[in-house]
């Protein structure tokens, strides 16, 4: 370069070294102050980071500490903002300041008015705050309470329940605290004792079940096609081990809101192992899909080995066994049974479901294939199944009414495809103490005849019927 420019060049660049060494920097962007006068420097650094602290959310003040002006502390704005308790820390606090020195000042009459909506402003925030607070206290008392009725229900389920069960199973007072929702820390151990192991299977016997589907699992040949369905009807009666391929696929889709049961997760081999290990157990029933919802509530709830036993149990009920092996006549028994109590319960929904040709089959199917677990919010279902567990099948059609009788005002308005829409995907908000109230109101006895006795004249009807 030429003898101006390089003397231009070596003028700034020793301009800039006078800087460096004057200021020491900020520590923050890299830069470490010499060690001399470092207290000093210090000082000067937490006085310049304090202003800039200051205005950071003032035009105003942005402009006056790029001019080097510092307001004055006793100025009437800045007494006003002291006075306030709180103080929004957004572009709300701006309708305060004054304007730029380039602009006009505002009015007096103007900047009264501002002073008087940012106080409202901050009455309003203050209002929010005070309603969030209540709220969050509310939902802080009504947490503990239920923490601590779930504590002593489980108090008393573990020291006078569970240790004498067989006394005291069929008490009245069992059955409440049924109704009342079992303490998930000992649901499992009471559908366990409730359930019952009548095929007595032992841990044992799980193990070479689940040893037969392994050994069955390498030897099967291609995956099953994505898009096969995994009924039964394509298996031979003798050999629904085949059925064994179909359970990769239906894992997947169990409550893939969890992301528990899918690949990867913490229970698919679980899930995987306990229904392998049953379709080995039942070849002539073999895997159904539903199966996999219900084993996935009991993975929840128990042990591995404890939940095939309850699994394996809970499908051998009557009602469980008929719809998975698919026993027409014994599935359409239940659905007469079913209507009876529907037509003495709700008779203007019974006509209304008449009218339009909506048969239970539609909705219950579902219902029942998983015990509610797919249907209904799990926590709802559990307290579903912790009744079920205590009074049989009977529970499964009573809950049945419960929906039916809790959204009668909407399913009497609608038509045949929405009602089965709204059936087979019911809502996600259903308040478990509406839905449990419903239940409740159910009348289980038609003609002085119960459940059972109406599902045997229903029984022997349907034989009579299809003898003539």
């Amino acid at each position: 370069p030429s003898p101006g420019l390089q003397g231009l060049f070596t003028k700034r660049l020793k301009d800039s070294r006078s800087v460096d060494q004057r200021d020491p920097g900020w520590k923050l962007f890299g830069k470490v102050p010499p060690v001399q006068n470092s207290a000093k420097d210090s000082r000067k650094i937490h006085k310049v980071g304090a202003q800039v602290f200051t205005s950071h959310f003032s035009f105003h003040k942005e402009h006056e500490t790029k001019c080097g002006q510092f307001g004055d502390p006793t100025s009437p704005r800045q007494s006003v903002r002291k006075n306030l308790e709180f103080e929004p820390l957004s572009t709300t606090a701006l309708i305060l300041e004054d304007r730029p020195a380039n602009l006009p000042a505002k009015p007096a009459e103007e900047a009264q008015k501002h002073r008087q909506q940012y106080e409202e402003m901050v009455a309003q925030a203050k209002k929010r705050e005070l309603k969030e607070a209540q709220k969050r206290r509310k939902q802080l008392e009504v947490r503990c309470k239920m923490e601590e009725s779930i504590g002593n229900a489980a108090l008393t389920w573990n020291q006078e329940i569970l240790p004498k069960w067989h006394s005291v199973c069929a008490s009245r007072r069992v059955r409440d605290l049924c109704w009342q929702g079992v303490p998930p820390c000992v649901r499992g151990k009471v559908w366990s004792l409730a359930v019952g192991n009548e095929l007595n299977i032992t841990h044992e016997l799980f193990n070479i079940c689940l040893s037969r589907a392994r050994e069955k699992w390498k030897s099967l040949p291609v995956p099953v096609a994505a898009d096969t369905e995994s009924q039964d009807a394509g298996f031979p009666l003798a050999d629904r081990e085949a059925s064994l391929e179909l359970i990769k696929l239906d894992i997947s889709r169990t409550f893939p809101n969890l992301c528990i049961f899918q690949q990867g997760g913490p229970y698919h081999d679980v899930l995987h192992s306990i229904l392998g290990a049953y379709t080995c157990y039942r070849p002539d029933v073999g895997y159904v899909q539903g199966m996999s919802f219900i084993a996935a509530v009991l993975i929840l709830n128990m042990d591995t080995a404890d939940a095939f036993i309850a699994f394996a149990n809970l499908l051998n009920k009557p009602c469980q066994m008929a719809f998975y092996r698919v026993d027409h006549s014994l599935m359409l028994t239940y659905f007469a049974a079913f209507e009876v109590f529907f037509e003495e319960n709700l008779p203007k929904l019974f006509a209304h479901f008449k009218d339009n040709k909506l048969t239970p089959d539609i909705y219950l199917i579902d219902w029942i294939f998983t015990l509610y677990s797919k249907s209904l919010p799990l926590d709802l279902a559990c307290r579903v199944w912790d009744v079920f567990c205590q009074d049989g099948d009977e529970f499964l059609f009573r809950s049945a009414l419960g929906i039916l009788r809790l959204y009668d005002d909407i399913l009497t308005r609608m038509d045949f495809i929405h009602n089965a829409q709204f059936l087979t995907r019911l809502p996600e908000d259903i308040s478990a103490d509406e839905l449990f109230n419903n239940i409740a109101a159910i009348n289980m006895q038609s003609k002085n005849k119960k459940w059972a006795q109406v599902l045997f004249q229903m029984l022997l009807y349907l034989e009579g019927e299809s003898c003539s």
